[in-house]
This record gives structure tokens, C-alpha cells and sequence, in this order.
């Protein structure tokens, strides 16, 4: 090489890219990353020699290449954490929503409406009819034993609470499968 003063910036870029585009290459793993950290630092070094007496050009660049390198891996490795910690933070969040969604039960969250749509409903039918409902359902006898009870016949029963869920059939239609 001549007079390291003289030398113009494309004899450096043809002298030392190849070698320090491999270089960095060993240690960023991105074609682009050392590419533009191999050409930034041919760069840095021309300018270098313009302005002061640089005795070893190529220990200089490897130096530059080194800092430049390190630099970049440690760029890397905070957007590594953090995105891991936004990751994690994101998975956390999803896990909790899906437990909570887990968790919910309809049933409970409907179960005062319901409750009240049933009351109102038996509200309306008669006093028997509400009796042997709530016999059957509440106190679950069997509708013989209710027939015993209230001296009615089984089929009067059946007629009753056939009559009482057909009402709640139709006031609860928004709460049935």
C-alpha cells in the first residue's frame, strides 16, 4: 500500500471489506448488521487517517470493528430482554385472561335474574299450580307422593307442572341453551 496518508477511501473499502465483513459476520450473524458495521468502520477509519498519524491501519480497523461489533451485540442483547420481558408480560396477561374466562360460570352471573324471571313467573299461576311446582322442584317428591299429599291424582300433577315449565320454557327463553 502507498503512503498511508494518500490512500483514497475506495482503496481502503477494495483492501479491508471482505476481511472485516467476515469478521463481524463471525459475531453479529446478520448479513445486514455486518455489512453496514463493516463499511461504517472503513469509514471511521479513513477519517481517522486523515486526521491523525495511525502507524497500523489494520490493528486500528479491528479495533473499530471490535468496538462496533460489541456495540451492536449489546444493542441486541437489550432488545433481546426486552422484548422477552414484553413476551413474558403479554403471556402473563393472556394466561390471566384465559383462567379468569375459565373460571366464569354463567350461571352465577345470570343466577339473580333467573331467580326473578322464576318468582315472577310462579307469581302468575295459581296457587295450586305454584304449590305443586315448587312440591316437585324444591322439596323433589316424586309427583305420586305430591298426588298423596294435596289428594289430587297423579295426572292432575303432571298437568300442573307441565303448565308451570312451559311458562318458564317461555320467560327463560333467553337463558336456555
Amino acid at each position: 500500500m502507498q503512503n498511508i496518508n494518500s490512500i483514497k477511501l475506495s482503496e481502503l473499502y477494495d483492501s479491508y471489506f471482505q476481511k472485516s465483513y467476515l469478521f463481524v459476520m463471525s459475531y453479529v450473524h446478520n448479513k445486514q448488521a455486518a455489512e453496514d458495521i463493516a463499511s461504517d468502520s472503513i469509514m471511521k477509519l479513513f477519517e481517522s487517517i486523515k486526521d491523525k498519524n495511525v502507524e497500523n491501519v489494520e490493528a486500528f480497523l479491528f479495533t473499530i470493528l471490535k468496538n462496533s461489533s460489541l456495540d451492536y451485540l449489546r444493542k441486541q442483547a437489550i432488545r433481546d430482554r426486552t422484548h422477552n420481558i414484553v413476551l413474558n408480560n403479554q403471556t402473563r396477561e393472556l394466561d390471566f385472561r384465559i383462567s379468569t374466562l375459565e373460571e366464569c360460570n354463567p350461571t352465577f352471573l345470570f343466577s339473580k335474574d333467573i331467580q326473578q324471571i322464576i318468582d315472577e313467573t310462579l307469581a302468575t299461576v295459581s296457587t295450586k299450580s305454584k304449590r305443586v311446582f315448587e312440591m316437585s322442584r324444591y322439596e323433589h317428591l316424586s309427583n305420586k307422593d305430591i298426588a298423596a299429599k294435596l289428594n289430587l291424582s297423579v295426572k292432575s300433577i303432571e298437568f300442573h307442572i307441565t303448565k308451570v315449565l312451559s311458562l318458564l320454557r317461555t320467560n327463560l327463553k333467553d337463558y336456555l341453551p
